[in-house]
């Protein structure tokens, strides 16, 4: 049993560790794998391939995995490391405290929003994007895009999303319109909802965290922590509501081979979601 804490209450040392370990990552090449991996499974709904990451109800077991897999490469590195998270609602502004030199770096300059700044600007010789929105090797951020001004959700948007008892909802996809997984996922629906919650958060960023390759960003593993915390809140306020859907959809479903039931194995760990539904055992969000 670990410990995953809030950045803002990181000490120096807990953050140097942190980012030592993250840069030992980059610098074997596995870093990058993480990266390759998430840009595999980005599957969007017009595709027909299933789609185990996102805009499917298994958006929030799959991340939960794919984050306990980069904490272990990373406590593999240094055992006193975990994924802290990010409360967006709360640390909402380029000058809140995972910005600062001594974790993620700032916001990237005018023109070609590369950082500058911190353990990740590409000037300190230690972090290149290889496979990324664009073809340049250097990490982006446009934080708030002020060209086409983006803020980040706040404490009422999570509030509604985690009131929905019901965790996800026919048509099981982007379009969803009810259900706490695309409340929270926040695929925007015409005539219904503007992009929300998660996927807000990814565009306020901007430049790196844009794109299926958002991973090259760190900031990309605070950020679903706390996601992963959210749907942790989510169980807890509706203890008896379940994982969604339970079983196998009928065959005449378009999203029948698509989508994960609750017992269907989820590449690339041949995991089921049944297998993710509780953390306890691993780790304790403080």
């Amino acid at each position: 049993m670990y410990s995953r804490k809030n950045q803002r209450d990181l000490t120096r040392a807990e953050k140097k560790r942190l980012v030592d370990a993250i840069l030992e990552l980059k610098r074997s090449g596995r870093y990058d794998e993480f990266v390759d991996l998430h840009r595999q499974y980005y599957v969007t709904d017009a595709d027909s391939r299933p789609r185990p990451a996102h805009m499917t109800p298994s958006f929030f077991p799959w991340h939960r995995r794919y984050l306990l897999e980069f904490e272990k490469a990373l406590r593999a590195v240094d055992p006193r490391v975990s994924i802290p998270y990010w409360d967006w609602t709360r640390d909402n502004t380029p000058s809140a405290s995972l910005w600062a030199d001594d974790l993620l770096g700032g916001n990237g300059r005018p023109g070609d929003r590369q950082v500058m700044t911190g353990p990740f600007a590409y000037r300190r010789g230690n972090w290149r994007i290889s496979a990324g929105v664009t073809d340049d090797p250097y990490l982006r951020r446009n934080l708030g895009r002020p060209a086409a001004p983006v803020t980040l959700p706040g404490a009422a948007e999570v509030d509604r999303a985690l009131g929905d008892p019901v965790y996800d909802a026919a048509p099981w996809n982007s379009v969803s319109t009810t259900g706490f997984r695309n409340r929270i996922e926040g695929w925007g629906i015409r005539g219904s909802r503007g992009v929300a919650n998660h996927n807000r958060v990814h565009r306020w960023i901007g430049g790196s965290m844009a794109g299926a390759a958002s991973p090259d960003d760190p900031v990309f593993w605070l950020h679903h922590a706390f996601i992963d915390l959210l749907w942790t809140r989510w169980q807890k306020a509706h203890p008896r509501a379940r994982y969604l859907p339970a079983g196998p959809l009928g065959a005449d479903d378009p999203q029948r081979d698509r989508i994960f039931p609750l017992d269907r194995p989820m590449p690339p760990w041949d995991v089921p979601p049944s297998q993710l539904m509780d953390h306890s055992r691993l780790y304790r969000y403080v």
